[in-house]
């Protein structure tokens, strides 16, 4: 293994990688550093010679990380981190994140209902500071705070690990969205009604839900004509048609709203969840971390859950 002197290496190029690899492009990695694109594929050329690999192919798409850089990857951005706040502990004694950006993982009901939220109350807070929104679901959310994928999370239940720090914020409960055109009289959404109708599930596998579990035990199944992964693509797949979504209340509140779709109160006795944001436990070392997770959970606290 050959070691190299830290001495012999410009740290400027750690911000090179950094920026390539969140932009995915040179050109776009130059805008964001003030650099020419011929100065970003000088740093590039030192980095593939400082780490022996390519680090990042060119595609149609743009630059795309190799393995070897998915694993530099959080270890260049937390050192990149640790710079940062240690000078922002300078001068007048106050934090400033200008330059600083936070990955919060959640799934895209979260981000339609309190996105907006989210970004108005970080930016009041914290100006300077930028949220990436990631997707994830609580099958993995552990697995990606752990691996640095992200630095705090929303997310429905999930986090159990020891290494991580969670905190519930309510129970959330269901709702059913559907085309106007198509809703039921003014009596409201019936069982009879809801399992003659075609539905769409939002999963990030299969077609069977905890609607079908419920339904399930009382013997009463439904037809599941198509699923997707995307909340956000309801109002497209729904308009037009008579299908119901069953998905959290916080969500179908959120797209009603800006969409024209109708809401129903979903006639089923549905089991509430946990809503929590998770992060790291060595993490609120970070002032910055810990700032956005403060402002996640005072928005989540003042959402109505009951």
């Amino acid at each position: 293994m050959t070691i190299i002197d830290i001495g012999a290496v410009d740290l400027n190029i750690l911000k090179v990688f950094e920026a390539l690899y969140e932009e995915g492009g040179a050109t776009r990695a130059g805008v964001r550093l003030g650099l020419t694109q011929s100065a970003v594929s000088a740093a590039l050329a030192r980095l593939r010679k400082t780490y022996g690999d390519q680090l990042f192919t060119r595609t149609g798409r743009g630059l795309v990380p190799t393995l070897r850089a998915q694993e530099l990857k959080p270890l260049i951005s937390e050192g990149l981190n640790k710079c940062r706040q240690s000078l922002s502990m300078s001068g007048s004694g106050g934090n400033d994140f200008h330059g600083r950006s936070i990955v919060v993982g959640l799934s895209d009901d979260f981000e339609v209902a309190f996105g907006r939220l989210f970004i108005d109350a970080v930016a009041a807070r914290a100006p300077g500071l930028r949220l990436a929104f990631r997707q994830t679901h609580s099958l993995v959310v552990g697995n990606m705070l752990q691996a640095r994928l992200a630095d705090v999370a929303v997310v429905s239940g999930g986090l159990s690990s020891r290494l991580l720090g969670h905190e519930a914020i309510g129970q959330g409960r269901y709702a059913c969205l559907m085309d106007p055109a198509y809703a039921p009289s003014t009596r409201g959404l019936t069982l009879p009604e809801y399992v003659r109708r075609d539905h769409l599930l939002i999963s990030s596998g299969g077609f069977i839900g905890v609607v079908d579990e419920v339904l399930a035990a009382i013997g009463r199944p439904r037809r599941v004509v198509a699923s997707t992964t995307h909340f956000a693509a309801l109002p497209h797949l729904l308009f037009g048609s008579d299908a119901i979504a069953t998905i959290p209340k916080h969500a179908a509140s959120a797209i009603a709203a800006r969409t024209g779709l109708q809401m129903f109160a979903c006639p089923l006795t549905m089991p509430r969840y946990a809503v929590e944001v998770g992060w790291r436990t060595d993490a609120l070392r970070d002032a910055a971390i810990a700032e956005v997770r403060r402002v996640l959970l005072g928005v989540l606290q003042a959402a109505h859950w009951s």
